[in-house]
């Protein structure tokens, strides 16, 4: 019997989320998010304006946190969200990080 990867049922979705999403709450609202729903990753501003975020968890819960961005805090503007799918990194907690 194969042995399971300890990160089968997750996904892994790399996120930017683009509009009014830089000094209006987006990266803390998203930390609140993420621990309510229960995924793990990092949000952090970006220079060129957008939003990036890594999510990991299962299906239901990384499309929640998804649909979440479109509306994000109740000062932003979201104009896009654009998400990559990548393999998961096994990533439990959530946090904002410092620019890249």
């Amino acid at each position: 019997m194969p042995e399971q990867s300890p990160h089968q049922n997750k996904v892994r979705a790399h996120v930017f989320i683009s509009g009014i999403v830089q000094g209006v709450g987006y990266r803390y609202s998203t930390l609140k998010q993420a621990q309510r729903v229960g995924v793990g990753g990092w949000v952090r501003n970006v220079p060129d304006g957008r939003v990036e975020a890594v999510f990991e968890g299962t299906k239901a819960d990384v499309e929640a946190m998804i649909r979440w961005c479109y509306r994000g805090s109740p000062s932003a503007e979201v104009t896009d969200v654009a998400v990559k799918y990548e393999q998961p990194r096994g990533i439990e907690s959530f946090a904002i990080e410092r620019r890249g």
